[in-house]
């Protein structure tokens, strides 16, 4: 690091530290301990839950996207002081062009092979196990099924999500980052303005704001790597149109085809077999990581079909619902609404899932809590206990039903679509998110439950009980979904400039130097929430800037040996 007043100097810069910062901090580290690497972080420890940033965000939609402050977190660690921990592998489907996507499918398998080979890494980072992510290849599970009956095929029960022990990236590797005698931490300062590109697209410098005192200090650096969250990453290419100078224009796509998922429960599931050979909850490998099935669908069926990727799973019943009768869910209820106990239970987005914003039915549950006793009291002491005074902590709570009925929660791809965006404001700092659930995203839906629902019914396994009427769900899934979590799509990959925001290898088209390592960067959401995924590409990257940082090296040895001889020669 070379240092002069307020001009800063280092080989590379890395703006955020949100587990894809992180991990591409601390493995470019490893890879290269002589390289000086800075990491910039807008949040500090000591700010408030919402900052300038939040302020400034525009919601076309608080019905289908959660509020900002809801969405992202500040500080070491980014998002990942919210996040429930769970991973998942995108699908190869998610890496095919499909009818319903309108040409928005801009990448392809072969960079999806490229990432998985780099998934053992990130599963190290996040703790999570191994980097399996089907009981197909997990010895002891292959044939095990999710219920009495079930056989696979078009449907599926063998993909699996596992979780992250430390959902909380910050507290987990500060340490590390400390430790790291080439890694330079600087906290609670904005990345605002990048120099135009030379030439040669090289970008020589960036200039970034103190957020307390909004003075000024200029970074120069070899390579640039945004690693702010979709968000904020989006914002400062959005601010930042200089950088395309070489370029006939800004790339049409930056910022839009903004994707999350629908999610929510429509139906429950009767199995008939027996209850106690039904697999509702989590299962432990010997590592002690927790992994969990899930209906999915198999890519030939969603190709031939056009449908759109969705992963469904056994959930419980709606807890603000007292006709589940069942104390510990009650008592639970009951928790999650009372104001201050609720706000540390669980984080705002994690929260409103349980209890959906409503408070009902509080004498009902008070009785349910009653009739359940102690069980409704024992059961949230145990849960307590597994989640917060241990330290791989129980990831969430699936209570047994001795009906073998389960409610069923989908989580659904969303279509690329356009006028889903991130758009700056004239004054150069708001952000305007434009949001919406098109029909044909709650349609892909309805019969994917449908398609679930037969098969269940042709293998003699069970069959789904819907809470809706035919002509009813449309209206009930465009009122349940709430996103914003899982941003995706506003800087997405491509092979040119015309259709994209970056390369296959992040790199910002009309630079040579400037990436984006972003869940901003995946043209399609799939089923998947994209954290674990993105921790794969951030070990990706770093390797291939390595490879670059190699490749460097060589022309300069190169050319030192070319200079000695002609040396000589004279």
């Amino acid at each position: 690091m070379k240092t002069n007043d307020n001009h800063l100097s280092f080989d590379v810069c890395i703006i955020g530290s949100g587990p894809a910062g992180i991990i591409v901090a601390l493995e470019y580290c490893r890879l290269n301990p002589y390289i000086t690497v800075l990491l910039i972080e807008y949040g500090k420890g000591d700010q408030s839950t919402e900052s300038a940033l939040d302020s400034s965000i525009n919601l076309t939609n608080i019905i289908n996207h959660h509020l900002p402050q809801e969405c992202t977190n500040k500080g070491l660690g980014g998002t990942s002081a919210t996040w429930g921990g769970r991973c998942v592998m995108y699908d190869d489907i998610d890496f095919i062009d499909r009818p319903i996507l309108n040409g928005g499918c801009t990448w392809d398998s072969t960079l999806f092979e490229e990432v998985k080979s780099h998934a053992p890494i990130a599963a190290q980072y996040f703790e999570c196990g191994k980097s399996e992510f089907n009981l197909s290849a997990i010895p002891g599970l292959q044939h095990t099924t999710i219920a009495e009956g079930f056989k696979q095929g078009i449907v599926t029960d063998s993909t699996i999500e596992r979780y992250s022990m430390p959902t909380r990236f910050g507290k987990r590797y500060e340490e590390d980052i400390k430790a790291q005698k080439n890694l330079t931490l600087l906290q609670g300062f904005e990345a605002r303005d990048f120099s135009a590109p030379d030439n040669n697209n090289k970008i020589e410098s960036l200039t970034i704001r103190e957020v307390a005192t909004k003075v000024e200090k200029k970074i120069a650096a070899d390579t640039f790597i945004l690693a702010a969250g979709a968000q904020e990453s989006t914002r400062t290419l959005l601010r930042n149109p200089q950088l395309f100078k070489n370029l006939d224009s800004v790339p049409q796509a930056l910022g839009k085809y903004y994707q999350g998922h629908l999610s929510g429960k429509i139906a429950s599931v009767k199995f008939y077999g027996d209850p106690k050979k039904t697999d509702y909850s989590f299962t432990r490998e010997a590592d002690g990581a927790y992994i969990r099935r899930r209906f999915q669908f198999s890519s030939n069926f969603l190709k031939d079909n056009n449908l759109l990727n969705t992963a469904i799973w056994l959930d419980n019943p709606l807890y603000f619902d007292p006709k589940h009768r069942s104390g510990p869910m009650s008592f639970m209820y009951m928790a999650m609404i009372t104001p201050v106990l609720g706000k540390k239970l669980a984080p705002p987005a994690i929260a409103h899932s349980i209890t959906k914003g409503k408070v009902i039915g509080l004498s009902a549950h008070v009785g349910n809590i009653v009739k359940g006793l102690p069980n409704s009291l024992i059961k949230p002491a145990t849960i307590f206990y597994k989640r917060y005074c241990v330290k791989r902590k129980l990831p969430g709570i699936f209570l047994y039903s001795p009906k073998n009925t389960y409610a069923l929660h989908f989580h659904a791809e969303q279509i690329p679509f356009a006028g889903n965006c991130m758009k700056l404001g004239g004054d150069g700092e708001t952000l305007t998110i434009n949001y919406s659930v098109t029909d044909a995203d709650v349609s892909s839906v309805i019969k994917l439950h449908d398609v679930l629902d037969k098969w269940l019914r042709d293998c003699g396994c069970g069959e789904l009980e819907y809470w809706f009427n035919k002509n009813e769900l449309p209206a009930a899934i465009k009122n349940m979904t709430k996103d914003g979590l899982h941003q995706s799509g506003t800087t997405r990959i491509s092979n040119t400039a015309d259709t994209g925001v970056v390369d296959k290898n992040l790199k910002v088209w009309g630079t040579s130097n400037v990436y984006v390592c972003s869940s901003s960067v995946f043209p399609t959401s799939g089923q998947a929430n994209p954290t674990f995924f993105l921790g794969a590409v951030a070990v990706r990257l770093a390797n291939y800037l390595t490879d670059i940082q190699k490749i460097k090296k060589i022309k300069t040895n190169q050319e030192h040996d070319e200079a000695a001889v002609l040396t000589l020669q004279k």
